[in-house]
């Protein structure tokens, strides 16, 4: 049986997911947690632990059979952000694309180091772990998928090494954040532990999960150089759209559009960790630098324009998976089940000795981390009900916290309500099926050196600074 065999469109797997969660309305039992202000943030509200109640049987939400139809149209409005973003960023990276400067920089990147593609897999990883680690980045990465493929390809890879050497460390560096205020800091807030404690001790974790990542990436890498129908994405066509153009000469032009694009991403992470930029300046960077780009080349503005809309309507397909995966979630709170699964799931731990509790308080977030794909938010559902239960069990705050970071991190590498994770799989034609054969595996061995951390931080916390 060939590869196409299992193929599985994304935007089908989602639907289906769709689907499965209007279901999920009518057999799980609706009720929900009383939520208060976030005393730093009023706007944010926060589950109070111990209140889940069942909904009074005349407020219970009875969704007609076509609920899901109407809550596309808001899963669309609601990912309106991240859908723009594609769109914009698609445009402004077809522009660049056309100026010749990034195809021109990688020819050059792939004539020092295509026989060495261990230093493209280490520096990713370890840049984009970082990223995350820090301050949190993950849509800031989907403009870069092309761009990594297009190296890829050139390097004799396929674009699962890409996806790989991206959205693998985007998963790590979430896991295993030190400052991210998007869930690590919300997480210790609740639970009453200091602020970016711990930080270093899960810098030395990522470290150990970053060199596991290089050996799985890497010898995939190498097995494809050396015979590529072993990719598991032979299948796939990407003549179009990641070719090079015929002029690869690197010119002063072309420098200069590569540094006002370099100089856009440091502005903008700048701006990330000090301003608390988001989407919204993301998407005027890389408008700004696809316009001076154009200026630099001298593209007419007709040329731009037709190259602009060109590039946007590529991301299509990607814009609109992003919107159907969001709206699982809508379905999910339409129904008024989202804090029954949490409830259920959660109360499975009570009673256990505070190992096996902190290994289940993994398994508990990771299938939470399915149904509420965003961290902070994940934060507030779930911590509130995971701190006072981490006393309860005698495992310590620390390692509720960070099984919650384990569980919300990791995962996004894989679940498909993650609009991220599916929108670059769009971005780099890559099939959910193909990326799961790739990442499962990996993230099997992840998932069990966290448990062994997780146990770790329960008898050594103090020694490894995590009291």
């Amino acid at each position: 049986m060939n590869n196409r065999s299992f193929r599985i469109d994304a935007l089908a797997l989602i639907f289906f997911f769709i689907l499965i969660a209007q279901a999920l309305s009518y057999v799980v039992p609706q009720g929900e947690f009383a939520r208060e202000a976030y005393p730093d943030n009023p706007n944010r509200s926060i589950v109070v632990a111990g209140s889940y109640a069942p909904v009074a049987a005349d407020e219970q939400a009875n969704l007609a059979p076509w609920h899901f139809l109407l809550a596309i149209s808001r899963g669309l409005k609601d990912a309106s952000d991240i859908i723009f973003l594609i769109f914009l960023v698609g445009g402004v990276i077809e522009v660049l694309r056309r100026t010749g400067a990034i195809d021109a920089a990688l020819h050059q990147a792939v004539a020092k180091f295509g026989h060495r593609p261990s230093i493209l897999v280490a520096g990713c990883l370890l840049m984009f772990s970082v990223g995350s680690f820090t301050i949190g980045m993950g849509e800031e990465y989907l403009p870069l998928v092309p761009i990594i493929i297009s190296m890829c390809l050139a390097m004799r890879m396929d674009a699962l090494v890409a996806m790989g050497i991206v959205w693998v460390p985007y998963g790590i560096g979430w896991g295993c954040a030190g400052i991210n205020p998007f869930n690590v800091l919300i997480a210790q807030d609740i639970a009453g532990v200091p602020l970016l404690s711990g930080a270093m001790a899960r810098l030395a974790f990522m470290l150990v999960l970053l060199a596991v990542a290089f050996h799985h990436v890497l010898r995939y890498a190498r097995r494809v150089q050396a015979d590529p129908a072993a990719s598991l994405v032979a299948n796939i066509d990407y003549s179009q759209g990641f070719e090079p153009p015929a002029d690869l000469a690197f010119g002063r032009r072309r420098l200069a559009i590569l540094l006002v694009f370099f100089a856009g991403l440091a502005l903008f992470v700048y701006g990330a960790a000090t301003l608390h930029w988001y989407i919204g300046e993301l998407n005027a960077v890389f408008l700004a630098i696809g316009l001076i780009a154009a200026v630099i080349m001298r593209l007419g503005i007709t040329e731009t324009s037709e190259v602009f809309l060109a590039g946007c309507a590529k991301m299509t397909g990607a814009a609109l998976i992003v919107g159907f995966a969001r709206t699982i979630g809508i379905v999910l709170e339409d129904g008024q089940v989202i804090d029954s699964i949490v409830h259920l799931i959660a109360s499975v731990l009570e009673g256990m000795p505070a190992d096996v509790s902190a290994i289940g308080m993994l398994v508990v977030q990771s299938l939470c981390n399915f149904f509420i794909p965003s961290g902070s938010g994940q934060a507030f559902v779930t911590m509130p009900i995971m701190s006072p239960l981490a006393t309860l069990t005698g495992v310590p705050q620390q390692t509720a916290v960070l099984a919650f970071q384990f569980g919300d991190g990791f995962t996004n590498m894989l679940i498909p309500t993650n609009a991220l994770l599916m929108g670059a799989l769009a971005l780099g034609r890559v099939p959910y099926t193909a990326w799961l054969k790739f990442v499962a595996p990996l993230l099997g061995k992840i998932l069990l050196l966290a448990c062994g951390f997780l146990v770790l931080s329960v008898h050594f916390g103090a020694a490894l600074g995590l009291a």
